[in-house]
């Protein structure tokens, strides 16, 4: 029989939500049935709402989940009705990356967690309570969280101790260990060294978290156009700020970070923007031997352009990254470890708003006056 429940639904492409009742399938052998008490509102969430990235009207998305396991299906042993969870992307379990501890370069990835259907192409949500009738875009990443209850793909659902803080933690699920791990995992960051992060949302702060906390680097460079981000990542690790200027007059990003580590440039740089002009300066801001890794997602088609001379003299890096390479079931309690040190303080920037207050979540996002929210059932 379905199960009703309340999610918060993009109607139309076009950004905007509602609250409606959507019904749940049965239960699969895979698959976990959670109660969410938080999700984390993520840039990503709202890029899917607009159609920037693919999706359909009538969507449920969500993927920084955070709930208490109700039932399990046949095929989960990991975790058991009552435990406190905190659901991350799905992966095929299977595949070479998934079992050499790559999961998140899964060769399904982008089917499991953006196509809006199971991997056997059914519906774990419909709009109507006849069984089949009117599937909805949900299994978001493997969960769907914008939903007072959702079924979660076992690969999602990481169990966390009965005392853990679920609306601090759920963001762990994306955007902060996708931030934490484009330093620690996906560039390999060194003590001493020098990282330029561009973009200071929440992606960007969990970089400069990682990189002055965890990784000890000398020079951390946080690069945005809001001051007040400068300012806050300054207290959360960075040494340096940049403020980028659309005034021609103004020194440049890159020559702002090449003044701050002469001759060329740092060491490391990760972008959290996706925006093509910002990568390239992010290249740019490179010295010898240097790295960088986009992390923000612009869309498919999106290209930059680089100095192919400049890349090779200097033998340049650029690479992609997922979710951070991580591993949820063994980053996420490493992070919540090192918060609980005093050595990852996400909760210096993430507001709490009811589920019923999103309108005023998105809004506070769109202005920049939150880095990250967080939403709640009540």
């Amino acid at each position: 029989m379905s199960r009703r429940t309340t999610a918060l639904v993009v109607p139309e492409l076009n950004g905007k939500f509602e609250l409606r009742e959507v019904y749940l399938s049965d239960i699969q052998p895979d698959e976990v049935l959670v109660e969410i008490h938080a999700s984390g509102l993520c840039h990503t969430d709202l890029s899917f709402a607009t159609g920037v990235l693919p999706c359909q009207p009538g969507a449920v998305l969500g993927h920084e989940g955070a709930g208490v396991v109700v039932e399990t299906g046949s095929a989960v042993t990991h975790v058991a009705p009552g435990d406190k969870v905190l659901l991350s992307f799905t992966h095929c379990e299977t595949c070479g990356p998934c079992k050499s501890g790559h999961p998140a370069y899964c060769h399904d990835f982008n089917a499991r967690n953006m196509s809006g259907r199971r991997p056997d192409g059914s519906a774990a949500m419909h709009a109507s309570a006849e069984a089949g009738k009117a599937p909805v875009f949900s299994s978001f990443f493997g969960q769907s969280s914008f939903a007072r209850h959702t079924l979660a793909h076992r690969s999602s659902v990481v169990r966390v101790p009965a005392d853990a803080d679920l609306a601090l933690y759920a963001p762990l699920g994306c955007g902060m260990q996708t931030g934490a791990g484009a330093v620690l995992k996906s560039l390999g960051v060194r003590e001493g060294s020098t990282v330029a992060v561009f973009g200071a949302g929440s992606v960007g702060m969990a970089s400069v978290m990682a990189a002055a906390h965890v990784a000890r680097a000398a020079v951390v460079i946080a690069v945005d156009v809001q001051p007040a981000r400068l300012e806050l990542a300054k207290k959360l690790g960075a040494t340096h700020g940049v403020l980028a200027s659309r005034d021609p007059a103004a020194k440049s990003v890159v020559e702002q970070i090449r003044d701050i580590c002469p001759p060329l440039g740092v060491d490391f740089a990760v972008d959290c923007t996706g925006v093509p002009s910002v990568i390239r300066d992010m290249v740019d801001s490179l010295g010898t031997l240097g790295r960088a890794s986009t992390v923000g997602a612009p869309g498919f088609g999106k290209e930059v352009g680089i100095d192919v001379m400049q890349h090779l003299t200097y033998g340049k890096e650029y690479v992609g990254c997922c979710e951070g390479d991580s591993l949820p079931s063994e980053f996420i309690p490493y992070l919540m470890d090192l918060h609980a040190k005093g050595q990852f303080p996400m909760h210096e920037f993430i507001e709490y708003y009811d589920f019923s207050d999103y309108e005023k979540a998105i809004a506070d996002i769109h202005s920049g006056k939150v880095v990250k929210a967080v939403l709640k059932w009540t």
